[in-house]
């Protein structure tokens, strides 16, 4: 599980926010490794390189309300992110996952839990929104597990 984004843009580390919140039930999910892939660029590519599943948690400019939580496959998505080309670092997820696919190093199976954002700005804390939906999240994402734990 990756928890992608950059915690000192407000809900832009929602994704790094909701892996540390995660780590907590870690005992339960001995098969899972909860990574903080921060804003890790082309090293994503190598966290997911021939695992079986990759979860994927990042906040997702999607035209819903500020908080709202969507589960994806890679082919459901669109990307329409402008690179900066400003940082090693920066990079955009569906072209890693791409590059993946086409090395034949991609996880048999993608998940994206998409997070629509309230505010992107300078800012350590996530909007109240966010956090209002905490519970929420976690619930949703520990389904996710759940129901992978029942398939092995």
């Amino acid at each position: 599980m990756l928890g992608l984004g950059n915690p000192l843009m407000a809900d832009e580390g929602i994704g790094v926010y909701l892996v540390a919140r995660l780590v907590e039930s870690a005992d339960r999910y001995p098969a899972v490794d909860f990574i903080d892939a921060g804003t890790g660029g082309l090293s994503i590519l190598y966290q997911i390189e021939d695992r079986r599943k990759a979860i994927v948690i990042d906040c997702a400019f999607m035209d819903e309300p500020p908080g709202t939580i969507r589960r994806f496959t890679p082919d459901q998505v669109q990307s329409v992110k402008v690179l900066a080309h400003q940082s090693l670092h920066e990079a955009d997820l569906m072209q890693i996952l791409g590059l993946a696919r086409q090395l034949g190093q991609g996880p048999g199976e993608i998940v994206i839990f998409g997070i629509q954002p309230e505010r992107i700005e300078p800012g350590l804390t996530l909007s109240q929104t966010l956090m209002d939906r905490m519970d929420e999240y976690i619930s949703t994402i520990l389904h996710e597990l759940r129901t992978e734990a029942r398939q092995d």
